[in-house]
């Protein structure tokens, strides 16, 4: 589903990725593992053309993503990050139905769909919906964050990371619900920064 090929990444007379080539397969979770600095995120974020490569091309079910529109190849995926990148001035459910809304889907789908995800993350949909990001906890912070990763049903899931701020027994457990949820659904996954794809 994403091919690296001899992609490179500088900046100025720093070469922070030298001829980098893998492929992720469909179904998968693949993690980068590495000291701070070596390159992680700024291959995550060349998935999404956040960054672009010096070097090399990406593809993406066969086509260069250099090909694509950048806007559009974003709303595709799914980009969870280490502080959640949730709007404060928007609600839970402002903030997962962001995107659905931007691509005018149909408001009785963007709502069933709001509650299914809320119940794919944990969360009591009465309770939280109408909270702001402010009132909750950092557990619940990553857990809306990652609701609204999947609310356009994105064949590939970017993850910055997204557990690394949370306490170790918070942590633990959203591991192990993501595990059981890739398991589930079946899409490739990227983490830490992690890359899920969609069976």
């Amino acid at each position: 589903m994403i091919e690296f090929r001899n992609i490179s990444k500088s900046y100025k007379n720093s070469e922070v990725l030298k001829h980098i080539s893998f492929d992720i397969h469909e179904g998968e979770i693949v993690v980068l593992i590495g000291p701070s600095g070596c390159g992680k995120t700024t291959t995550l974020k060349m998935i999404n053309r956040l960054i672009e490569p010096t070097e090399g091309e990406i593809l993406i079910n066969g086509k260069n993503i250099r090909e694509e529109d950048p806007i559009a190849l974003r709303r595709g995926m799914g980009y969870v990050i280490q502080q959640t990148g949730l709007f404060p001035h928007m609600t839970v459910r402002q903030n997962i139905e962001v995107i659905p809304r931007l691509e005018k889907r149909p408001h009785e789908d963007i709502a069933k769909n709001t509650l299914a995800l809320m119940k794919m993350v944990g969360l009591d949909p009465d309770a939280y919906l109408d909270r702001y990001p402010v009132q909750l906890s950092g557990g619940q912070l990553q857990r809306i964050g990652v609701a609204r990763a999947f609310a356009t049903n994105p064949d590939i899931i970017l993850m910055d990371e997204p557990f690394s701020a949370l306490d170790p027994i918070t942590r633990s457990g959203l591991q192990d619900e993501l595990v059981n949820l890739q398991a589930h659904l079946k899409k490739p996954l990227y983490l830490s920064p992690m890359i899920w794809t969609k069976l």
